[in-house]
């Protein structure tokens, strides 16, 4: 599985909020500046992170972004969900996947156990643990 540019990008957005003082609002700019990621696709990202409620925005001259919780209770898997809906190894993985070899295949249940260790992996790694530091 290739992470999606996306993902990747969001999953660094929110390590640089993570990293910021509690309280502390960061622009889309300052974001975009620190973590070298083109600005408009950043801000498409911090609204899907938005809607997601990882993020919280404030309107205004003083406006900016936040994380809506604590770092820890925020995980890589919430984050790339957030981006690109649920996160699969394989096709066969795939809860709807029609495939003509799924009668005593092999594969599958080497894919099926590798996405649940793969999953329990993101889902472990939050951001107290993964920020920017400044």
């Amino acid at each position: 599985m290739r992470l999606s540019r996306k993902s990747d990008y969001a999953l660094r957005a929110v390590m640089h909020f993570a990293g910021l003082p509690k309280g502390k609002l960061a622009s889309i700019g300052e974001v975009a500046e620190a973590q070298k990621i083109p600005r408009e696709f950043l801000a498409k990202i911090l609204k899907d992170l938005t809607w997601a409620e990882i993020l919280l925005s404030f309107q205004g001259v003083t406006g900016g972004y936040r994380l809506a919780k604590p770092a820890k209770e925020i995980t890589f898997f919430d984050v790339i969900e957030a981006m690109d809906g649920q996160v699969y190894l394989n096709l066969c993985c795939e809860d709807k996947h029609d495939c003509s070899h799924s009668k005593g295949c092999t594969m599958r249940s080497f894919w099926l156990k590798e996405q649940e260790h793969y999953l329990k992996a993101l889902k472990r790694a939050n951001f107290s643990k993964y920020k920017a530091k400044y």
